[in-house]
């Protein structure tokens, strides 16, 4: 059944190029399709979990205040055991699920200590609302939970033990072997997130670019192909998620706060009253429309993070702090901050576009694809205000949004930043490599060789192992293309 499952698996994945990473876990999300039966008995599980979850977290209250014990998560197993022998409720869900839950609370303690080391704000864990809770998950495939092949149908079933048969849809990219299971509701739909053991793998191009985040433009990208002497700029405008639904988001919000103080009022209390059918169903409906804001940001920054790993042999960018950057300027009582909702706009609009998070998605595609990414210092290199002309820097605020220099360069100002990144990634490339990229411009045959071959390149780039020497920052033996092949020297790297 498994390889029939990893057969499926691998007529949904997309194409791949060669792989240069070892055995890793990636997450694959399928939506799952229950029946009125199951989605109940899923609702009644995830309830039995969040009453779990404050049990095991009212046990470690109780265990320090009155005997000054921490207690551990292989006591909290034996704790449960006991507890499923005399408790109907608890013995109505899968053994290991329920260890998972307590393995969350282990994890959330331990976050908590380490926070207290590190002297951030504590973040003691808390008790869950039934409402709140986020899901359960399972351990072992084939005994806990299983997928299961559908006879004439493109999409599988996911088996959960003491709930059922669940159609699901979904599609990995990577082939691999099925580990966990987290089942969660998000936007009042039900999603399985799977872990998958496997090995990934992209294609990619030959050409060095380097692109500049922000949000009057999304990406604005230099690209250098191979054998060429100038490059290319483009740029992608921003598409602004959130700006598009935030009219409908506020007028929903404020009907929402209404109803809430009518219901407050006619309670004469804030908090501990049920509210009205139709109040949830507003509560419902904000939060599909959040999800589905996130859906398409999502969808895009996958797109455009893909496209770029696609078309590059080497990607350079700045390293950028979106915490720092998104900082409120609300100030304090004694030094109140000045254009507070200026930069809350700001800082909707940098959080609306991800920076970090589609960093995050080059960065690992890059690694899959076996290609180089590069992310300079930006408070050393400072792209924005250098001109990538003559080096020199000139100062900007940030409502300068046209680079001017005395050497004569006339630009947009994150149209300089780009060119600015390419410039000095091409440079540490050539330091690192003793060779401009993309490799030597004549072969063994002394014949011109541009690199323009994106399967002899691939191989190239994938014997440098490029993505892991630079994190560990190891140097690399360049690989030398003579006719047909590849031929490296003996030495070991």
């Amino acid at each position: 059944m498994l390889a029939t499952v990893q057969r499926r698996l691998m007529m949904n994945a997309s194409p791949a190029g060669l792989p240069v990473l070892g055995p890793v876990e990636r997450k694959v999300t399928y939506r799952l399709y229950p029946s009125k039966t199951v989605r109940e008995e899923l609702f009644r599980t995830r309830w039995v979990h969040c009453f779990l979850w404050n049990l095991a977290l009212e046990e470690r209250r109780r265990a320090w205040k009155e005997e000054k014990r921490s207690i551990g998560f292989a006591e909290q197993c034996r704790w449960l055991t006991e507890l499923r022998s005399c408790s109907a409720l608890l013995s109505s869900i899968n053994a290991q699920s329920a260890q998972v839950t307590l393995k969350r609370l282990d994890l959330a303690f331990q976050a908590f200590f380490r926070r207290i080391r590190q002297g951030e704000k504590p973040g003691f864990p808390r008790f869950k609302h039934p409402g709140r809770f986020s899901g359960f998950g399972f351990k072992q495939h084939e005994g806990d939970w299983r997928l299961i092949a559908r006879e004439r149908s493109a999409h599988l079933k996911l088996r959960l033990s003491g709930i059922g048969e669940i159609p699901i849809r979904g599609k990995a990219r990577t082939p691999g072997e099925p580990r966990t299971c987290e089942i969660f509701l998000s936007g009042g739909r039900w999603h399985a997130s799977v872990t998958m053991r496997c090995r990934p793998a992209r294609e990619h191009g030959c050409g060095a670019e380097a692109f500049d985040l922000g949000t009057e433009r999304f990406l604005t990208s230099a690209r250098l192909e191979p054998g060429k002497s100038e490059p290319v700029v483009f740029e992608v405008a921003n598409p602004r998620h959130l700006r598009k639904a935030l009219k409908k988001l506020r007028k929903l919000g404020r009907t929402i706060s209404r109803k809430m103080e009518a219901a407050i009022r006619k309670h004469g209390k804030r908090k501990g009253f049920r509210i009205s059918k139709r109040l949830r169903k507003q509560y419902e409906l904000l939060a599909r429309m959040h999800a589905k804001v996130a859906n398409v940001r999502k969808d895009f920054l996958h797109k455009q993070s893909a496209a770029m790993v696609r078309r590059s042999g080497l990607l350079i960018t700045e390293e950028l702090e979106p915490k720092r950057m998104t900082a409120s300027a609300r100030g304090s009582q004694k030094k109140p901050g000045k254009r507070v909702r200026q930069k809350a706009g700001l800082n909707r609009e940098m959080l609306d576009a991800s920076f970090g998070a589609f960093g995050a998605m080059v960065g690992y595609k890059a690694e899959e694809a076996g290609i180089g990414y590069l992310e300079a210092q930006a408070r050393t290199l400072k792209p924005s205000q250098r001109c990538h002309r003559c080096g020199g820097v000139v100062e900007k605020t940030l409502g300068d949004r046209w680079h001017e220099c005395a050497c004569g360069a006339s630009c947009h100002r994150d149209e300089n930043s780009a060119l600015g990144l390419l410039d000095w990634g091409l440079a540490k490339w050539e330091k690192d490599h003793g060779f401009a990229f993309p490799g030597p411009k004549v072969d063994g045959n002394g014949k011109e060789w541009t690199g323009t071959d994106p399967c002899v390149e691939r191989e190239a780039l994938a014997g440098w192992n490029l993505a892991a020497g630079w994190k560990s920052g190891a140097m690399h033996t360049p690989v030398k293309l003579t006719a047909g092949k590849r031929e490296t020297p003996s030495q070991s790297r």
